[in-house]
């Protein structure tokens, strides 16, 4: 289980993060929401440890989170990548770095599940569309089988139907791998329809965290009551007893 308890992130004066905490359990998934600028890629930053907080803990089963390897699926999908290689060689670099010995098959299982033609990983990421190039990303963050995997908006780049294709295979992949979600998005509609949990941040303080029902049905702050119906309100959930 991840557990960010009393974390502070500061840069420079500023204060960034205050006070976060939050829990996730193996196979889980929690939906980080909020505008732009209220910290929620700081929060993974801090989680990865390319961020040193200012104070709090950050742990899995009690132990330091460094004791494992997060994975991280970027929003930027080519961006992602080594222009100048392969995709196949950028997918097996946690495999390479973690000296890993590869289960035979699981490469090809992993495409099977992301409906990616092994073939493809032949090309470099300009090569490949978009939804390929996404897809590839969260293959290489699966390859090393981790525990806990971050998504920094893992569909905003793709179109609607791409995106709702892709939501649908992380969450079956998700099933049968056992991983932990953080999926950091501005989509509630993807958030209440695949997370368990809904984590709000405002300004880098926790708004509210409930289970993602709870969310869609009456969220107990007013600035989460408030993203909650700018999303209906946009057609992207129905929020209905």
């Amino acid at each position: 289980m991840l557990t960010v308890r009393d974390l502070v992130v500061k840069r420079g004066a500023r204060t960034t993060l205050a006070d976060i905490s939050l829990s996730l359990a193996a196979g889980n998934t929690l939906a980080v929401v909020g505008e732009s600028g209220a910290g929620k890629s700081t929060l993974i930053a801090a989680i990865l440890g390319l961020l040193k907080p200012a104070s709090g803990v950050i742990m899995w089963h009690d132990a330091p989170l460094k004791s494992v390897r997060p994975a991280l699926v970027m929003q930027e999908p080519r961006a992602a990548f080594n222009p100048m290689q392969s995709l196949h060689r950028s997918v097996m670099e946690p495999v390479v770095a973690q000296r890993l010995k590869l289960a035979d098959g699981r490469l090809e299982r992993l495409c099977a599940g992301l409906e990616l033609p092994v073939d493809l990983l032949d090309r470099r990421p300009d090569e490949v569309s978009i939804g390929q190039a996404q897809r590839a990303g969260i293959l290489r963050a699966l390859i090393a089988s981790p525990p806990l995997v971050l998504f920094d908006e893992p569909l905003s780049a793709l179109d609607a139907v791409t995106q709702k294709h892709t939501a649908r295979l992380i969450a079956q992949l998700q099933q049968e791998e056992g991983f932990a979600a953080l999926i950091v998005t501005h989509d509630l509609g993807y958030a209440v329809a695949h997370a368990d949990q809904i984590a709000v941040l405002k300004e880098g303080c926790m708004e509210e965290i409930a289970d993602a029902e709870t969310f869609a049905l009456n969220p107990s702050s007013p600035y989460a009551r408030t993203l909650r119906d700018a999303a209906i309100a946009l057609g992207a959930f129905e929020a209905t007893a």
